[in-house]
């Protein structure tokens, strides 16, 4: 069983700076690659960064040069730097762990999302 445990949310002003965690735990042999998606009210569920544990990222064009995902591959935890935060970066975001390698095999996983609020 894995489970994945985020943190950090909450309500910051346009302009601010956020963080947020993820941790992985359970019977996990190395989680591959990694993430944040978020999904605002009306609109489907999108991808904002990946990484994988070799450190290669990507990013939704509209975060580039504000938000910034990184690993911590040995405490199994990423994270999500979120800086000049705008409105329209107002979601539930959702960690995911694209390819986690068990026992068992290789299988993609979900937290729980945590509501990130940019108002003044």
């Amino acid at each position: 069983q894995v489970r994945l445990v985020e943190s950090g949310g909450g309500l910051v002003q346009p302009g601010g700076s956020l963080r947020l965690s993820c941790a992985a735990s359970g019977n996990i042999v190395e989680v591959l690659d990694m993430g944040w998606y978020r999904q605002a009210p009306g609109k489907e569920r999108e991808l904002v960064a990946t990484i994988t544990n070799g450190g290669t990222t990507r990013y939704k064009d509209s975060v580039k040069g504000r938000f910034t995902i990184s690993v911590d591959n040995a405490k199994k935890t990423w994270y999500l730097q979120m800086t000049s935060v705008k409105p329209e970066d107002t979601a539930v975001y959702y960690c995911n762990a694209g390819r986690v390698l068990t026992s068992t095999g290789i299988s993609r996983y979900w937290g729980q999302g945590t509501q990130v609020t940019v108002s003044s």
